[in-house]
Parts: C-alpha cells; structure tokens; sequence
C-alpha cells in the first residue's frame, strides 16, 4: 500500500509576519492614532506582502522562511507602520518621532539580514529580491512624506526604481543583469540618509532642499549610467548575433574525387 507525499506549505513565516503587522497597526491607531485610510494602507500593505513572500516560498519551494529573511519581515512589517502613518499624515498630525524610529529602524538594519544569510549560509536569491524590495517600497514612502513639505518633485527618489521596472515591459533589453557596482549601493545608502534627516525636519529647510537635490541628482546620474550600460550590452549583443548569422554555412557535400 503506498502512502501520497505530502509537503508543506511554508505559510507559517508569512502569517507570523501578517500577525505582527496587524499588531502593530492596532497599536498606532490606539497610541498616536491613525486615519481609516492610514489603517486601511497598512493592512493592505501586510495582505500584499505577506502573500507575495508566501509565493516566493512555495515557488522555490523553502521548507521555512529562515534567519535572515526574518529579519527582512521584521523591516517589512515596520515598513508597514511606516505606510499607515504616511497616509494618515495627509489629514491628520502624526507623532513624527514615532515615525522617524520606525523608519530609522528599518533603515539601519538593511544589511544585517545580508550578514546573517552569509553567515547561516542561506543566501538566495529570494532573501536579495525581498530585501531590495522593501528598501525600494520604504524610500517611495518617505519619499512621498517628504514631498507634502519640499514639493511633489521629490516622490522622484522612490519613482525612479518603479519607473524603471515599468519600462523594462516595454524594452525587455532593461531586464539583463547588471554588473555590480559599489557606487550603486551608495547612492541608495544616501537616499536612505537624506530622508532620514528631512523627515524629522533636522536639517534648515533650505539645507534640507539642497540635501534633497543632491540625492536626486546622485540618482538620476546612477540610472543613467544603468541605462546607458544597458543599452550598449543590447547593441554589442545584436552585433553578435549579426556576426555569427553572416557565417557560411558548414557545406555537408561529401568532397570531390580527384583522379
């Protein structure tokens, strides 16, 4: 008699993180207070992530979300926080200092679930594009903040990545692999940095402007450079192509007999 295999859905990293997500916007409605649209985001936000990790988990097939993803949920759900008070600061004022220790958490441990996946020796590909994600998501957010006091122009420093996924679609030649460049990081850590130091409003508004600028000037120079590597890499790829096209054909005729 032969038994059906079973395995298990990893759902339990997810719903953990969806249960701490709830938790804690259940405490800033009751603490600083939220909107309903400030709640209604956050829970959103929980709901679309956690599926999303659920889907990643089973898709490559994970037997547990791990140590150093955990850590990710951890920022994710404090991203959520984030979120939810974001929203709520278009009518209504928010405790700012509780907004700039979430966030400054979050911010400040992007790296140490890349320490601990090498150090546990669970790095995957998953755990990279869940980690960039969530920075990606938590800069568009303070982004936004920022821009209700600096002006609509800065929401640029959290558009451009989500820009640049969106014309991939239509040029595919956008999705190949880039070389890494410490240069990127950097620009990315000083985004963080500067709307760290806007949000709370630490910096005199001019500076904060000029900060402001700076970072998105840093930016724009490192997706251009993306870009333009990108476009050359299509072209030396067609070249290629063409090259190898333009080859005779191997003939298969047996040779002639000379007598």
């Amino acid at each position: 008699m032969t038994h059906p295999v079973t395995t298990a859905t990893p759902v339990r990293g997810p719903v953990l993180g969806l249960t701490a997500q709830l938790v804690l916007l259940g405490l800033l409605a009751v603490t600083p207070g939220l909107t309903t649209f400030g709640l209604a985001a956050g829970v959103i936000y929980g709901i679309v992530l956690t599926g999303l990790l659920a889907a990643g988990l089973e898709r490559t097939s994970a037997a547990r979300l791990g140590a150093a993803n955990a850590v990710t949920l951890g920022r994710a759900v404090l991203v959520g926080g984030v979120t939810a008070m974001v929203v709520t600061s278009f009518t209504m004022n928010i405790n700012v200092a509780i907004l700039v220790v979430a966030a400054g958490v979050a911010l400040a441990l992007d790296g140490v679930d890349g320490q601990v996946a090498r150090r546990t020796r669970t790095t995957s590909a998953l755990g990279a594009r869940f980690d960039m994600e969530i920075d990606a998501f938590l800069i568009l957010v303070l982004s936004v903040y920022a821009g209700d006091r600096f002006g609509w122009w800065t929401v640029a420093l959290g558009a451009y990545r989500y820009l640049f996924v969106a014309a991939s679609w239509a040029m595919p030649w956008m999705t190949a692999a880039l070389p890494p460049r410490f240069s990127r990081k950097t620009v990315a850590a000083i985004q963080g940095v500067v709307l760290a130091l806007v949000t709370p409003d630490l910096l005199p508004h001019a500076a904060a402007v000029i900060a402001l600028v700076i970072a998105l000037g840093t930016l724009t120079w490192s997706f251009g450079r993306d870009i333009v590597w990108l476009h050359h890499a299509r072209r030396v790829r067609e070249a290629a192509r063409t090259r190898w096209s333009a080859r005779p054909a191997w003939t298969t005729e047996a040779p002639a007999v000379v007598h």
